[in-house]
């Protein structure tokens, strides 16, 4: 049987990715002592890399493809198919913004102000590729970690990931530049994505995937509403395209379906309550596919 050889993300993202997974419909098993995943699908195999070192793996075909942030796969600069974008992460969907940052008691306004100091990073060659567009010769470290904490006696500035910002905040750094902003993709291998099947796979793979990442911030209503009221129940209504409206055994009354922003459904169902509706279901989503 042929199978799909994919990674995924070890650390951070890792419990995110499965839950990801689970609402594209695949449930995988983790042991926390193995690299190597279960997934319910003979078609799929899993190995669990970190994302720093993925996209190496992918472009030189050690796995056909996995899902790693485009900001490892611009440090790598690797040749690879980017399939799609999938917004989510261990927080939230917000991007992860890959700044440069300094002591709040530092005297640095801009990158400029760090010509010949020290700036420790995991993201060394953007870090790199970004002094040397602004003209400014400073000394790059490789941080193995706790790179928050090393201003201002370890290093003059950092260049680190952030979603929220309280981690620097939390130590004393302020922000003078954003460099990247980075969110997870599905890449392939070149090669593999010129197999038949592989591709086929692949792209099934997005449909899904896709389509749970575009349920992720909506929830589906239901609820029934006489036929009296139905005209202005409809017109509180947002959907994707129409809500779908269907009658009821009872004589006068109809079922109406639609999917919403989970945003804004809290001030929705008192307004649709008021309006006449009645048997208001509010439900989850797996997968939204348009």
């Amino acid at each position: 049987m042929p199978t799909l050889k994919i990674a995924l993300p070890k650390g951070s993202l890792q419990d995110a990715t499965c839950h990801l997974f689970k609402r594209a419909g695949f449930n995988i098993n983790i042991n926390s002592r193995s690299y190597f995943p279960s997934v319910d699908d003979k078609e799929l195999e899993i190995v669990l890399f970190r994302p720093q070192e993925m996209p190496r793996y992918i472009e030189e075909g050690v796995v056909d493809c996995g899902l790693t942030g485009h900001d490892w796969i611009v440090e790598n600069n690797v040749d690879v198919i980017e399939l799609c974008e999938l917004k989510y992460s261990k927080v939230s969907s917000n991007p992860v913004r890959w700044v440069l940052a300094v002591h709040n008691d530092s005297p640095f306004k801009s990158v400029k102000d760090l010509k010949g100091k020290k700036i420790a990073t995991e993201l060394v060659g953007v870090t790199k590729r970004y002094l040397k567009k602004h003209k400014v010769n400073a000394e790059v470290e490789f941080s193995w970690g706790a790179t928050e904490v090393k201003p201002p006696k370890l290093a003059d500035a950092i260049v680190e990931a952030t979603e929220t910002g309280s981690s620097l905040r939390a130590n004393n750094l302020r922000v003078i530049d954003t460099l990247l902003t980075s969110v997870p993709k599905l890449i392939a291998n070149k090669k593999s994505y010129k197999n038949a099947w592989k591709q086929k796979k692949l792209d099934n793979l997005v449909l899904l995937l896709e389509g749970a990442i575009r349920a992720q911030e909506k929830v589906g209503l239901k609820m029934n509403v006489a036929e009296k009221d139905l005209k202005k129940v409809l017109s509180i209504l947002p959907a994707l395209k129409t809500p779908t409206v269907s009658g009821l055994s009872a004589t006068g009354w109809f079922d109406i379906d639609t999917v919403v922003d989970e945003a804004i459904v809290r001030e929705m169902i008192p307004a649709l309550k008021k309006a006449g509706a009645s048997g208001i279901v509010e439900y989850p989503l797996n997968k939204v596919i348009p």
